[in-house]
């Protein structure tokens, strides 16, 4: 095995994770906060149509 600690031998392995948790947990910025809330209002235009498609075809089946 390789020891890639150098001469000083006061490598932290728990820093680089502790860093990367850091920079995980970090609030988003910009755009990306404003794009979730769009989820549920594309289901919900989705349940609209699909209710709306429905309901003309009863009308079709009804009628013809």
């Amino acid at each position: 095995m390789a020891d890639n600690q150098g001469p000083q031998g006061n490598y932290d392995p728990a820093g680089s994770t502790q860093m990367f948790r850091a920079f995980v947990d970090e609030t988003p910025r910009g755009g990306r906060a404003e794009v979730a809330p769009s989820g549920p209002r594309v289901g919900l235009i989705v349940g609209i149509v699909a209710a709306v498609a429905v309901v003309a075809a009863v009308v079709w089946l009804a009628l013809g």
